[in-house]
């Protein structure tokens, strides 16, 4: 169900009470030196549409294009990258919810690609569902999958950047967009982090550049597989499409 494939009139003859309009949500950045920078918006626009497909017998699921720029100010001296400030990222999404609800639906998903998107995409949802009285969730793919994706990979517990997960799933749904001749010059990070030196609970900004100044991976693609890739699209739409049949989530006062 991609908003951008229907006409009008079949938008608009769509159960609105029931339909849950899915917003992927991601960034056009550096991913390495061997994959594209679209990756984030590739995999999540499929995660989303393949989550609608496995929802479909349960209630309709609307999928609109992806917001391909998110916050990707980490990146940017990586080259290759367009970001947002947010302000932006926060009016642009407002502006789309707004128009949801215009529209007549009242269920919103706005699903992360990237993990410099989480906090920001918190504190909007809250804003947004405060405001436009919707019932609007946030997650990002590979949080809401974690035990499934840590029972998949092999290096990592989840995804990283550019990483055997990421490469995995880009090597399932776009081969000819990755340069398999620079995995080994791929792997990644080559600096301590801020959990490294001071512990989960601290928080600092850094560029990507001063976690990975080699590569700008966090992980390794030389592990990567399409079969393996697969897996974790198919772990990730399993566990989100379970996520909007959940009735008493969605039905729940706010």
């Amino acid at each position: 169900m991609q908003w951008a494939d229907l006409k009008a009139d079949e938008i608009s003859g769509l159960p609105k009470d029931e339909t849950i309009v899915v917003v992927p949500v991601a960034s056009l950045e550096h991913h390495g030196p061997h994959l594209p920078t679209g990756v984030d918006i590739v995999l999540t626009s499929e995660i989303a549409r393949r989550t609608a497909v496995l929802t479909d017998p349960h209630r309709p699921v609307l999928v609109t294009p992806a917001v391909w720029s998110g916050l990707a100010e980490m990146h940017m001296s990586l080259g290759g990258t367009i970001t947002l400030d947010l302000d932006t990222l926060h009016a642009v999404l407002r502006s789309i919810c707004r128009s949801i609800v215009r529209q007549g639906f009242g269920k919103v998903l706005l699903l992360n690609g990237h993990g410099g998107n989480i906090a920001a995409l918190g504190a909007i949802t809250n804003e947004i569902g405060s405001t436009l009285d919707i019932a609007i969730a946030t997650t990002s793919y590979w949080e809401h999958a974690a035990e499934r994706f840590a029972a998949i990979l092999e290096d990592q517990d989840t995804i990283g950047h550019a990483c055997e997960g990421e490469t995995s799933m880009m090597l399932a749904l776009a081969e000819g967009l990755v340069d398999r001749d620079k995995f080994g010059q791929a792997i990644g990070p080559d600096n301590p982090t801020v959990a490294d030196i001071a512990g989960p609970a601290v928080l600092r900004w850094r560029s990507f550049a001063a976690r990975s100044t080699v590569t700008g991976t966090l992980g390794n693609p030389t592990r990567a597989s399409a079969g393996k890739g697969e897996r974790l699209l198919d772990a990730a739409a399993e566990s989100l499409s379970a996520f909007l049949r959940n009735d008493a989530f969605w039905n729940m006062s706010y």
